[in-house]
């Protein structure tokens, strides 16, 4: 069934919004074909794009292999079963590798080739990615916005600002016009988390990225902030605390019920408040799905269910410098 089905398409620009994807192949077709299931005329991605996890496939004979993917080693017999374990594993938002024994256990005890293999890989899923959203979008009129996240490294992130696309357009730490009415800022960096990602920036950091992305603008009204982390007690950013004394972090349980706290920004929050963008575009807290206002700014976090294949997004309408409407999906 269509979404809105026998409804008059609504004025204005339709926004199909999505965060969090984490590596999954599903997830981004699944992205990419909202424009034409929602009739949405830009599709902006919310960072956090990259896979967390390599898994090697290791060769064992002609035709034999074995994987350990979620803990569980698997045999692996003949094509089609290689192919398969292949799509499981992009379906997961992991990477994969295939290799020999012996390579196995030479490139395990290094952990720069490690890391550089890990990079080599979501480089060429981006890639991919870049090259499926020009393919599928090419002549639709619609256009792919995207920034990275704080789980994404920055030098693969910066295979976004290739030349020559039509569709794709490279939005991190930069302002872009969205239609002929509205612009978009994207930020990246969220605040300390207990889990050391790649890009976490203290508060007063944090707060100078936003004053330098914001010095050129002068019209809040019709502006958006795709900013990765949410701000802080919005509803969005509700999520178990965690005790950093131990490894890894363990949720802190009182009474038998996990503690809940707001995770997002100080610094997102004091923006928001203090210039009242249109909207504010937000994710980093999977578990948070929500809609709330700052002040008179709507900002929504659709949440994240990537490793179930599961993509979140919120469909929103805007029409000169105002939210018509909005709804969370989920498909």
């Amino acid at each position: 069934m269509r979404f809105f089905a026998g409804r008059e398409k609504a004025k204005g620009t339709r926004i199909f919004y999505a965060t969090d994807v984490h590596g999954s192949e599903r997830t981004w077709r699944k992205f990419l074909n909202a424009a034409k299931f929602y009739e949405a005329d830009v599709l902006v991605m919310g960072g956090d794009v990259m896979g967390k996890v390599t898994i090697p496939i290791i060769r064992e004979g002609p035709g034999r292999y074995r994987a350990t993917i979620h803990g569980r080693v698997e045999a692996i017999e003949g094509d089609a079963e290689l192919d398969a374990a292949r799509d499981r594993i992009g379906f997961l938002g992991m990477y994969h590798t295939i290799m020999d024994q012996d390579e196995y256990r030479e490139v395990q005890g290094d952990t720069e080739r490690v890391e550089a293999l890990f990079r080599d890989l979501a480089i060429q899923r981006l890639e991919s990615w870049i090259d499926l959203a020009e393919t599928k979008l090419a002549g639709t009129g619609v256009r792919c916005y995207a920034t990275g996240g704080n789980d994404d490294l920055t030098e693969v992130m910066a295979v976004m600002d290739r030349s020559g696309t039509k569709a794709f357009v490279a939005s991190e730490g930069r302002t872009v016009d969205l239609d002929d009415r509205h612009q978009m800022i994207s930020l990246p960096y969220v605040n300390p988390t207990p889990w050391n990602t790649p890009r976490e920036a203290p508060e007063e950091e944090l707060a100078a990225m936003i004053e330098r992305l914001t010095a050129g603008i002068t019209d809040f009204r019709h502006t958006i902030f795709n900013f990765h982390a949410p701000p802080i007690d919005s509803t969005l950013d509700t999520c178990p605390m965690l005790d950093t004394n131990t490894d890894p972090p363990s949720q802190v349980v009182v009474g038998g019920q996990p503690v809940l706290y707001g995770a997002g920004s100080t610094s997102v929050r004091e923006a928001e408040e203090r210039l009242q963008p249109m909207l504010g575009l937000h994710g980093h807290i999977h578990e948070s799905q929500a809609a709330a206002k700052v002040g008179r700014t709507l900002v929504v976090n659709p949440g994240s269910e990537y490793g179930e294949g599961v993509l979140r997004g919120c469909l929103i309408t805007i029409a000169d410098g105002r939210v018509t409407s909005y709804q969370m999906t989920a498909g």
